[in-house]
């Protein structure tokens, strides 16, 4: 069972990837300015014993392959966070197999975590519900838990979803995402992948601007 799991979870991460290739709208971009100050604020919050990512919330999106291992077709809703820069601090996917009932939810998380005590995964005040970890590679360690219909229901009407995790010194850190258009992402048909890998080319198009325009302002500084 392990094993299976270990799969399912390694197939999901492979389209969890394909979609980490959209992750910041247009919009989500223009956020980084306005982050500016959270930014600054962030060495003093490392202090705290508990620590909240300074993150920007991709949108919601759903997508569907077929898994070769059971030969069905598989969705995940997902979304997932970055930092200012684009790094990855966590994303998260609700997978649902066809004609299963059965539903797993699936944290990944940035590699360094404290494997043993496990993930939380907390919707706005309701009680925290524990994570395994399943699998790391050297980008992300992922992890899941099976939840049903009662648990997307939840998610459909909640605000926020925070992934609880334990760093190496021992503190605990939160990676909050947005549930807004969760339900409407869950519900609807999913992302043509032409669409997708035209919105990958969009994205990569546009952060060569941004990091053209930044290597040309530190130049142009440079010679004042």
């Amino acid at each position: 069972m392990k094993n299976r799991s270990s799969f399912a979870v390694a197939f999901a991460a492979g389209l969890i990837a394909a979609l980490a290739a959209v992750s910041f709208s247009t919009g989500a971009l223009a956020e980084t300015k306005a982050k500016a100050k959270a930014k600054e604020e962030k060495g003093a919050a490392q202090q705290q014993e508990t620590q909240q990512a300074v993150a920007i919330p991709s949108p919601w999106t759903k997508i569907c392959n077929k898994d070769p291992q059971v030969n069905k077709e598989v969705c995940l809703t997902a979304q997932d966070i970055r930092a200012e820069t684009g790094q990855f601090l966590a994303s998260v996917a609700v997978r649902e197999v066809e004609g299963d009932p059965k539903k797993q939810f699936i944290v990944a998380v940035p590699p360094g975590m404290q494997l043993q005590p496990g993930m939380r995964v907390v919707i706005d005040q309701n009680q925290p519900l524990p994570a395994r970890y399943t699998i790391c590679f050297p980008n992300a360690c992922y992890g899941d838990m099976d939840i049903d219909a009662a648990f997307v229901g939840t998610m459909k009407k909640g605000q926020a979803l925070t992934v609880q995790t334990i760093n190496q010194v021992g503190r605990t850190v939160n990676f909050t995402l947005v549930l807004k258009d969760f339900a409407k992402s869950y519900d609807g048909a999913p992302v043509d992948p032409k669409v997708l890998e035209a919105q990958r080319q969009k994205l990569q198009d546009e952060l060569q601007k941004k990091a053209e325009e930044a290597r040309t302002k530190l130049l142009e500084g440079q010679k004042k």
